[in-house]
Protein backbone atom coordinates (compact mmCIF):
# COMPACT_ATOMS: atom_id res chain seq x y z
CA UNK A 1 0.00 0.00 0.00
CA UNK A 2 2.71 2.45 0.76
CA UNK A 3 4.46 1.13 -2.71
CA UNK A 4 1.38 2.27 -4.47
CA UNK A 5 0.65 5.61 -2.51
CA UNK A 6 4.81 6.54 -3.44
CA UNK A 7 3.79 6.85 -6.96
CA UNK A 8 0.27 8.52 -6.47
CA UNK A 9 -0.04 12.29 -7.78
CA UNK A 10 -1.83 14.47 -5.60
CA UNK A 11 -4.85 14.50 -6.56
CA UNK A 12 -5.08 10.62 -5.53
CA UNK A 13 -3.96 10.22 -2.40
CA UNK A 14 -6.60 13.14 -1.25
CA UNK A 15 -9.58 11.52 -2.89
CA UNK A 16 -8.38 8.13 -1.09
CA UNK A 17 -8.48 10.30 1.78
CA UNK A 18 -11.98 11.64 1.21
CA UNK A 19 -13.25 8.08 0.25
CA UNK A 20 -11.86 6.27 2.83
CA UNK A 21 -14.31 4.83 5.39
CA UNK A 22 -14.33 5.85 8.93
CA UNK A 23 -12.41 3.04 10.51
CA UNK A 24 -10.12 3.04 7.77
CA UNK A 25 -9.11 6.13 7.79
CA UNK A 26 -6.46 6.48 10.72
CA UNK A 27 -4.39 3.25 8.84
CA UNK A 28 -4.42 5.49 5.46
CA UNK A 29 -3.46 8.85 6.92
CA UNK A 30 -0.53 6.72 8.74
CA UNK A 31 0.67 4.86 5.52
CA UNK A 32 0.41 8.40 3.88
CA UNK A 33 2.88 9.58 6.69
CA UNK A 34 4.92 6.66 6.17
CA UNK A 35 4.86 7.11 2.71
CA UNK A 36 6.85 10.65 2.68
CA UNK A 37 6.61 11.75 -1.03
CA UNK A 38 6.06 15.09 -1.68
CA UNK A 39 2.43 14.18 -2.93
CA UNK A 40 1.25 12.33 0.20
CA UNK A 41 2.52 15.20 2.59
CA UNK A 42 0.57 17.83 0.43
CA UNK A 43 -2.51 15.96 0.12
CA UNK A 44 -2.44 15.48 4.30
CA UNK A 45 -1.90 19.16 4.33
CA UNK A 46 -5.00 19.79 2.26
CA UNK A 47 -6.86 17.16 4.22
CA UNK A 48 -6.08 17.80 7.89
CA UNK A 49 -8.13 20.61 8.95
CA UNK A 50 -6.73 21.04 12.48
CA UNK A 51 -9.55 23.64 13.73
CA UNK A 52 -12.25 21.04 13.11
CA UNK A 53 -10.93 17.59 12.59
CA UNK A 54 -11.77 15.25 14.81
CA UNK A 55 -8.77 15.19 17.66
CA UNK A 56 -8.37 11.40 17.23
CA UNK A 57 -7.44 11.57 14.20
CA UNK A 58 -5.65 14.23 14.34
CA UNK A 59 -3.41 12.42 17.54
CA UNK A 60 -3.07 9.38 15.12
CA UNK A 61 -1.08 11.60 12.51
CA UNK A 62 1.12 13.46 14.83
CA UNK A 63 1.62 9.73 16.76
CA UNK A 64 3.08 8.58 13.24
CA UNK A 65 5.40 11.65 12.64
CA UNK A 66 7.09 11.10 15.57
CA UNK A 67 7.20 7.58 15.23
CA UNK A 68 8.25 8.04 11.89
CA UNK A 69 11.80 6.13 11.86
CA UNK A 70 13.67 8.45 9.21
CA UNK A 71 11.63 11.39 8.81
CA UNK A 72 12.20 13.89 6.40
CA UNK A 73 12.17 17.74 6.99
CA UNK A 74 8.77 18.01 5.05
CA UNK A 75 6.93 16.32 7.53
CA UNK A 76 8.56 18.36 9.90
CA UNK A 77 7.19 21.32 8.32
CA UNK A 78 4.20 19.72 7.75
CA UNK A 79 3.38 19.18 11.76
CA UNK A 80 5.01 22.88 12.57
CA UNK A 81 2.47 24.38 9.90
CA UNK A 82 -0.47 22.09 10.76
CA UNK A 83 0.29 23.97 14.83
CA UNK A 84 1.25 27.25 14.16
CA UNK A 85 -0.93 29.86 15.13
CA UNK A 86 -4.14 27.06 15.50
CA UNK A 87 -6.41 27.24 18.67
CA UNK A 88 -6.11 22.97 19.05
CA UNK A 89 -7.52 20.71 21.96
CA UNK A 90 -5.21 20.57 24.75
CA UNK A 91 -4.22 16.54 24.04
CA UNK A 92 -3.44 17.20 20.28
CA UNK A 93 -1.13 20.38 21.41
CA UNK A 94 0.90 18.39 23.92
CA UNK A 95 1.42 15.87 21.20
CA UNK A 96 2.54 17.61 18.95
CA UNK A 97 5.02 19.70 20.71
CA UNK A 98 6.29 16.25 21.40
CA UNK A 99 5.88 15.16 18.30
CA UNK A 100 8.39 18.31 17.13
CA UNK A 101 10.77 17.39 19.80
CA UNK A 102 10.90 13.76 18.16
CA UNK A 103 10.96 14.96 14.62
CA UNK A 104 14.01 17.36 15.84
CA UNK A 105 16.08 14.42 17.61
CA UNK A 106 16.04 12.06 14.28
CA UNK A 107 16.82 14.41 11.54
CA UNK A 108 19.73 15.73 14.16
CA UNK A 109 20.51 12.19 14.32
CA UNK A 110 20.39 12.09 10.40
CA UNK A 111 23.35 14.88 10.79
CA UNK A 112 20.41 17.36 9.16
CA UNK A 113 20.89 20.17 12.09
CA UNK A 114 21.75 22.93 10.64
CA UNK A 115 20.89 22.31 6.92
CA UNK A 116 17.79 22.29 7.07
CA UNK A 117 15.65 25.28 8.10
CA UNK A 118 12.89 23.33 9.20
CA UNK A 119 14.86 21.86 11.79
CA UNK A 120 15.93 25.34 13.36
CA UNK A 121 12.30 26.40 13.49
CA UNK A 122 10.95 23.09 14.90
CA UNK A 123 13.66 24.18 18.20
CA UNK A 124 12.91 27.58 17.90
CA UNK A 125 9.19 26.72 18.33
CA UNK A 126 10.40 24.53 21.71
CA UNK A 127 12.73 26.84 22.99
CA UNK A 128 10.35 30.03 22.48
CA UNK A 129 7.03 28.11 23.84
CA UNK A 130 8.90 26.98 27.08
CA UNK A 131 10.16 30.60 27.77
CA UNK A 132 6.61 31.78 27.38
CA UNK A 133 5.04 28.80 29.40
CA UNK A 134 3.19 30.21 32.30
CA UNK A 135 1.33 27.13 33.59
CA UNK A 136 3.40 24.33 35.42
CA UNK A 137 1.71 21.10 32.60
CA UNK A 138 2.71 23.35 29.64
CA UNK A 139 6.81 23.71 30.74
CA UNK A 140 6.55 19.92 31.54
CA UNK A 141 5.54 19.48 27.88
CA UNK A 142 7.98 21.50 26.39
CA UNK A 143 10.78 19.57 28.24
CA UNK A 144 9.34 16.72 26.84
CA UNK A 145 10.08 18.28 23.91
CA UNK A 146 13.38 18.78 24.77
CA UNK A 147 14.29 15.41 25.79
CA UNK A 148 12.78 14.13 22.55
CA UNK A 149 15.20 16.40 20.56
CA UNK A 150 18.38 15.46 22.49
CA UNK A 151 20.12 18.71 21.67
CA UNK A 152 23.39 19.18 24.11
CA UNK A 153 22.84 22.54 23.64
CA UNK A 154 19.73 22.71 25.48
CA UNK A 155 21.32 21.21 28.00
CA UNK A 156 21.97 24.34 30.46
CA UNK A 157 18.39 25.07 30.24
CA UNK A 158 17.16 21.75 31.22
CA UNK A 159 19.49 22.17 34.32
CA UNK A 160 17.49 25.73 35.05
CA UNK A 161 14.27 23.79 35.34
CA UNK A 162 15.77 21.05 36.77
CA UNK A 163 17.27 22.87 39.79
CA UNK A 164 14.46 25.71 40.02
CA UNK A 165 11.14 24.14 39.19
CA UNK A 166 8.23 22.42 41.53
CA UNK A 167 7.94 18.99 41.34
CA UNK A 168 6.62 18.09 38.12
CA UNK A 169 8.91 20.47 36.53
CA UNK A 170 11.94 19.48 37.85
CA UNK A 171 11.56 15.51 37.32
CA UNK A 172 10.63 16.36 33.47
CA UNK A 173 13.57 18.15 33.00
CA UNK A 174 15.93 15.03 34.74
CA UNK A 175 13.96 12.82 32.56
CA UNK A 176 14.81 14.75 29.36
CA UNK A 177 18.09 14.73 31.20
CA UNK A 178 18.31 11.28 31.51
CA UNK A 179 18.33 10.37 27.62
CA UNK A 180 21.22 11.84 26.58
CA UNK A 181 23.92 9.25 26.26
CA UNK A 182 27.29 9.46 29.15
CA UNK A 183 29.63 11.73 27.20
CA UNK A 184 27.17 14.53 27.39
CA UNK A 185 26.44 14.26 31.44
CA UNK A 186 29.57 16.66 32.09
CA UNK A 187 30.87 17.51 35.54
CA UNK A 188 28.29 20.84 35.75
CA UNK A 189 25.57 18.08 34.92
CA UNK A 190 26.85 16.20 37.95
CA UNK A 191 27.11 18.86 40.22
CA UNK A 192 23.53 19.90 39.96
CA UNK A 193 22.48 16.50 40.87
CA UNK A 194 24.21 16.24 43.98
CA UNK A 195 22.87 19.65 44.90
CA UNK A 196 19.52 18.14 43.88
CA UNK A 197 20.16 14.95 45.70
CA UNK A 198 21.37 16.36 48.67
CA UNK A 199 19.34 19.36 48.52
CA UNK A 200 21.70 21.86 48.84
CA UNK A 201 19.54 24.85 47.87
CA UNK A 202 16.03 23.52 48.78
CA UNK A 203 14.16 20.33 49.53
CA UNK A 204 13.12 18.41 47.11
CA UNK A 205 10.47 15.41 46.71
CA UNK A 206 11.58 11.71 47.23
CA UNK A 207 11.02 11.27 43.15
CA UNK A 208 13.11 14.30 42.33
CA UNK A 209 16.34 13.02 44.56
CA UNK A 210 16.01 9.28 43.60
CA UNK A 211 15.97 10.79 39.84
CA UNK A 212 19.00 12.65 40.47
CA UNK A 213 20.65 9.89 42.09
CA UNK A 214 20.08 7.52 39.32
CA UNK A 215 21.72 10.31 36.92
CA UNK A 216 24.90 10.44 39.14
CA UNK A 217 24.97 6.20 39.52
CA UNK A 218 24.01 5.88 35.52
CA UNK A 219 27.19 8.19 34.66
CA UNK A 220 29.96 6.65 35.35
CA UNK A 221 29.95 7.40 39.32
CA UNK A 222 33.03 9.18 41.36
CA UNK A 223 33.78 6.90 44.54
CA UNK A 224 32.74 10.24 46.38
CA UNK A 225 28.92 10.21 44.91
CA UNK A 226 28.65 6.33 45.63
CA UNK A 227 29.55 7.00 49.59
CA UNK A 228 27.63 10.10 49.58
CA UNK A 229 24.60 8.44 48.42
CA UNK A 230 25.39 5.37 50.73
CA UNK A 231 25.83 7.67 53.95
CA UNK A 232 22.21 9.30 52.90
CA UNK A 233 20.75 6.03 52.57
CA UNK A 234 20.22 6.04 56.96
CA UNK A 235 18.32 9.20 56.55
CA UNK A 236 15.71 7.95 53.78
CA UNK A 237 12.62 5.98 54.15
CA UNK A 238 13.49 2.03 53.82
CA UNK A 239 11.86 1.28 50.94
CA UNK A 240 13.67 4.58 49.04
CA UNK A 241 17.06 3.27 51.06
CA UNK A 242 16.80 -0.25 49.52
CA UNK A 243 16.40 0.98 46.03
CA UNK A 244 19.10 2.82 45.92
CA UNK A 245 21.11 0.27 47.45
CA UNK A 246 20.45 -2.25 44.64
CA UNK A 247 21.30 0.83 42.26
CA UNK A 248 24.84 1.20 43.90
CA UNK A 249 25.25 -2.76 43.55
CA UNK A 250 24.15 -2.75 40.09
CA UNK A 251 26.70 0.17 39.57
CA UNK A 252 29.60 -1.84 41.29
CA UNK A 253 29.09 -5.01 39.36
Amino acid sequence: FIQMLRSAKKRDVLELLRRAPEEMLPFVVEAAVATQSVASLAALSDFLNFGKEHKSLLEKFLYAAAFSPRPSGELLRLVLDKLDGKQLAPEVWETGIVAVGSLVGKLCQQKLCGLQQEVERGVETILEGLRGAEEEPEVVVYLLALGNAGLPETIPTLLDYAEEGPTAVTTAAISALRRFPTWHISSKVKRAMRRIFHEKRKSYEKTCRLAAAEMLLDNEPLPMDILNILLATNELEMETATFLLLKVQNSLR
